[in-house]
């Protein structure tokens, strides 16, 4: 789908062109910490939410409206495909998030994991995305996203969230065998998935790997970047390269250069490495995005605006950089908090 943008400073950074600054968006932007978003909510559960087209662009869009980004990132949520390869997915309220109450252990229930169509499985988030760029009229890009392989793998065997993924680790230690043809499989619908938000008019598609800290670098390799490398080259083949591939893998500054290595065309950095170390390491091959920590929108206005030109000035300047969070942001935090952050990103490269 084409369409013409008012403002496409992400595209540009993101390709590593010439920006007169650099453009500012941030993980789960559209979500709890607005009281827009919370008064949707107490109407709607979750689910219904992300599988309602018309739901899932109002919050998409409300961030851009109330905060003033350079981006919108398509509402959803990472969990949706395993969902759709037949886990069963729950999310309670007060329950600690997302789980699957039937998760997988046994080889039998990856063998019966369906092969997806996401045009037909996962078809309410096309609709979601082909909906958001009809209101947003070219604004702003339109950010897609999937989970990366490995995350979507510990979720899968594990059953939720994990302080020591101790089934995960089990089964790559133990059936390294198993754990590769589940991985294969979820990659294969990563592919698939990422392929339809780019064709319904994502402008932008970013890979989430959360969970890549809990490896040793060389289990990392193994198990979460080989399968992210095929499916950033994978993406790029299938739609001509037209959108540009974030990828993101918190708590892997170790595999940096690695990271960068995948085709990608931007590596998202957590809060945990100096911008500066992760521009030397990898050079000018990819662009940066990052990397305040999250829970500096605790502080003052003047000490995110401090702490935002601290990290342009480790940049040295706006090309290829993208200022976001090193990771999500935190629900409780005030709505003006994330406004200086991003008034400050605006403003950190124009001094």
């Amino acid at each position: 789908m084409k369409h013409t943008l008012q403002n496409d400073l992400l595209i540009r950074a993101a390709r590593r062109e010439k920006t007169e600054r650099a453009p500012v968006w941030f993980m789960r932007q559209a979500g709890r910490y607005l009281p827009e978003y919370r008064a949707l909510r107490a109407k709607h559960d979750f689910l219904t939410m992300v599988k309602n087209p018309e739901l899932a662009s109002e919050v998409t869009i409300q961030p851009v409206d109330l905060i003033g980004v350079d981006a919108a990132i398509i509402f959803s949520d990472i969990l949706i495909v395993p969902e759709a390869m037949g886990m069963k997915l729950l999310v309670e309220e007060g329950k600690g998030g997302p789980r699957f109450p039937d998760p997988i252990r046994l080889y039998t229930q990856i063998r019966d994991l369906k092969d997806i169509d996401p045009s037909r499985d996962l078809k309410y988030v096309a609709d979601a995305i082909i909906l958001t760029q009809q209101k947003l009229k070219g604004r702003v890009p339109l950010i897609g996203f999937s989970g990366a392989p490995w995350t979507l793998f510990c979720y899968m065997v594990e059953g939720s969230g994990s302080k020591d993924f101790r089934h995960a680790k089990e089964m790559i230690f133990t059936r390294s065998d198993e754990a590769h043809k589940l991985l294969q499989k979820i990659a294969g619908a990563v592919a698939d998935y990422l392929v339809m938000q780019i064709e319904a008019g994502a402008d932008v598609v970013q890979i989430f790997d959360t969970w890549a800290g809990i490896l040793t670098p060389e289990d990392f390799q193994d198990f979460s970047l080989q399968y992210i490398g095929d499916i950033v080259r994978d993406v790029k083949k299938r739609t001509n390269n037209r959108a540009p591939v974030i990828v993101f893998c918190k708590g892997a500054n170790h595999s940096l250069t690695e990271i960068a290595a995948t085709s990608c065309d931007v590596v998202g950095l957590d809060w945990t490495i100096d911008i500066a170390d992760a521009k030397a390491l990898i050079g000018n091959e990819v662009a940066l995005q990052g990397n305040l920590d999250p829970s500096l929108l605790f502080a003052s206005e003047q000490v995110i605006t401090d702490r935002v030109n601290e990290i342009a000035g480790r940049m040295g300047d706006c090309t290829g950089h993208i200022f976001n969070l090193g990771h999500g942001i935190t629900p409780d935090v005030q709505p003006d908090r994330a406004r200086a952050f991003v008034e400050a990103g605006k403003k950190a490269y124009l001094r």
